[in-house]
């Protein structure tokens, strides 16, 4: 049954165009080539202020939980910021160039990054400092954990490396004939991987070949989201057409080209994107439709619509936000990154 797409908040945010977006529970937040970062509280759908601490685009941003951000920038830091009180808990010189990509362990105990100093870095979260340093022969763009946290690939160019976490080495290597811009881990096994040929390819991690591939815009995609609804895997792209896509994959039917269950053309040329979940509406809708349900009166069966928020992100409008009207996906939030100063956060 195909979705609807409606608005739902829009807020010009920046002086510059959009470079990263990252969400939490409750916080939408951006990075621009302003070198600053906005915050957005969506359940209040206000702007809740702005994090000031670099001096350079901001790059790369990612959510541990409810309690911490990560975020980095061209001038080479990477801050780890408390997202109760929005203060830098620590700021690290993470590259001597660039940082251009991160991304946190899903124990929440290791962070990687890649920057324009042909590293990559291994970070110690716990203790906030440097654990390993991997010399890579050219300047890679995407660092991405799975979701087991077993593995990792990064991006160079047109190529993908699959790493293992326990031996730190390449065990594989997924090549395509342009420039990929985006790629996500659809399961642990399981790559998407989208770039300037206007193509989205399932990869397999394990054998490096590629499962489907189908056209899904008439411009480079420049990013990928992914989601899972009461089993139904669910992914959402953005392109320099201006549109964003929802499509419905079947992961029994692997092969076969997913779904399109919306777009919508947003006539802005899109940088990146992220979906927020509502999951205050999603309980108080369970509830009413519970209560519903329950009504001897069932001639016409009730659909009730619940919330999930596209946020994408547009390079000439600055900043532009709706929402995405679907059945919401019940995904357990991580436990809080851990904490080496637990007095300093308590005071």
């Amino acid at each position: 049954q195909p979705w609807t797409v409606s608005p739902d908040f829009t807020h010009h945010a920046h002086t510059a165009s959009l470079s990263a977006v990252a969400v939490n529970s409750r916080y939408v937040v951006t990075g621009s080539r302003d070198e600053t970062i906005q915050i957005y509280d969506m359940k209040k759908k206000v702007e809740h202020g702005a994090l000031l601490q670099h001096n350079g685009t901001i790059t790369c941003l990612e959510f541990y939980g409810t309690a911490h951000l990560l975020s980095g920038a061209e001038d080479g830091l990477i801050c780890i910021w408390n997202t109760k009180r929005w203060e830098c808990l620590k700021s690290i010189k993470a590259h001597k160039g660039h940082v251009t990509s991160l991304s946190i362990h899903p124990s929440g105990k290791l962070a990687l990054s890649v920057g324009t100093d042909k590293t990559l870095r291994t970070w110690n979260l716990v203790e906030g400092r440097s654990a390993f340093i991997k010399n890579l022969k050219q300047n890679a763009h995407i660092i991405k954990w799975s979701p087991d946290g077993e593995r990792y690939v990064t991006v160079i160019a047109n190529k993908v490396d699959v790493y293992k976490l326990d031996t730190a080495s390449i065990t594989g290597t997924i090549t395509t004939e342009k420039r990929i811009s985006s790629l996500r881990f659809i399961t642990d096994s399981i790559l998407a991987v989208a770039g300037d040929d206007k193509v989205i390819r399932f990869y397999s991690c394990d054998s490096q070949k590629c499962l489907c591939e189908f056209k899904a815009h008439e411009n480079r995609i420049k990013d990928i989201y992914s989601f899972e609804r009461e089993g139904q895997h669910v992914i959402v792209t953005a392109s320099s057409d201006g549109y964003v896509k929802v499509w419905n994959l079947d992961l029994k039917k692997i092969k076969d080209v997913p779904s399109l269950l919306c777009e919508v053309n947003t006539k802005a040329r899109l940088t990146c994107l992220a979906v927020w979940l509502d999951q205050t509406s999603e309980v108080k809708e369970n509830c009413d439709n519970a209560a519903a349900s329950s009504q001897a009166n069932e001639d016409e069966k009730l659909s009730v619509v619940r919330k999930k928020k596209v946020c994408w992100m547009n390079k000439n409008d600055k900043t532009t936000k709706r929402e995405i009207k679907v059945i919401p996906a019940k995904r357990k939030l991580e436990a809080p990154l851990q904490k080496k100063k637990k007095k300093q956060d308590s005071s």
